[in-house]
């Protein structure tokens, strides 16, 4: 499952989005004021902004044959993303994450971080941190890497395919069919991963190419220190791309065009 290959950069990679999430103790300043010093701290960087209201879904609550649903308050979510709208950075009463659309390695995602994170911890003063996380979402397109015709058993390892690693499968018959994993890694970390053939949706766009969701949520779960949090989630990053070449088979990893660092 885990790769011991050295780590490399992909020129074709997949990704559609890596996400950092940094989760604590909830801070009621956030959730009753606008961040407006945090705002000038990052307007630079991240000059766009909006903010939405996140209702979640009613609680059930009541005895067999007279239950009732309950309304639960909404969450304050402001976003703060670069002109380009590649980069965007989320703040809660409850965390603070940092996303991109466009990923090309580590250590421009750490860089992009650095800033944000600085200026929530200088202004909020998080006790610590509840979840440090971070995913890789990877869509793979056959079209896009010329792998047209090729069925996903030769570019995928049979553990995480299910049923379509037979070859007496037709991927076309398959109208469902995931793999859905959560497992201990080293470190003290966990991972959750969601494996198998979808279509991604985006607003204005027509793409029906079944593509291969391979969806990496590693996480430190317990009381994270602060002053700890970089190092935790350089432990999430050095595993993740052992989890993903463990998963993809060679043809798949050289028509992703991997360079050595």
């Amino acid at each position: 499952m885990f790769s011991s290959e050295k780590r490399c950069r992909y020129g074709s990679n997949q990704l559609a989005e890596v996400i950092c999430q940094l989760r604590f103790p909830e801070i009621l300043t956030i959730s009753a004021n606008p961040p407006v010093e945090f705002q000038e701290a990052i307007r630079g960087e991240y000059p766009r902004f909006q903010r939405r209201m996140e209702i979640p879904a009613p609680k059930v609550t009541g005895n067999p044959g007279q239950f009732r649903l309950e309304n639960q308050p909404g969450t304050m979510n402001y976003q703060f993303s670069s002109a380009d709208g590649i980069w965007r950075v989320n703040l809660t009463g409850k965390f603070i994450s940092l996303s991109c659309s466009r990923y090309t390695c580590w250590e421009e995602f750490a860089a992009h971080l650095d800033k944000p994170l600085a200026a929530f911890i200088q202004i909020y003063k998080p006790a610590y941190y509840e979840r440090v996380g971070l995913r890789y979402v990877n869509t793979i397109s056959r079209q896009s890497l010329g792998l047209e015709g090729t069925p996903f058993r030769e570019l995928i390892e049979p553990c995480y395919l299910g049923v379509l690693a037979l070859e007496n499968v037709k991927e076309a018959t398959a109208t469902r069919c995931t793999v859905d994993t959560e497992m201990a890694i080293r470190g003290g970390c966990r991972v959750k991963l969601h494996a198998g053939p979808g279509q991604v949706r985006r607003p204005g766009t027509e793409d029906k190419e079944v593509k291969f969701i391979f969806d990496q949520d590693l996480y430190m779960p317990g009381q994270v220190p602060v002053n700890l949090s970089a190092g935790a989630l350089q432990t999430l990053h050095s595993q993740a791309y052992a989890i993903f070449r463990g998963a993809i088979r060679d043809t798949l990893h050289e028509a992703m065009e991997p360079k050595a660092f």
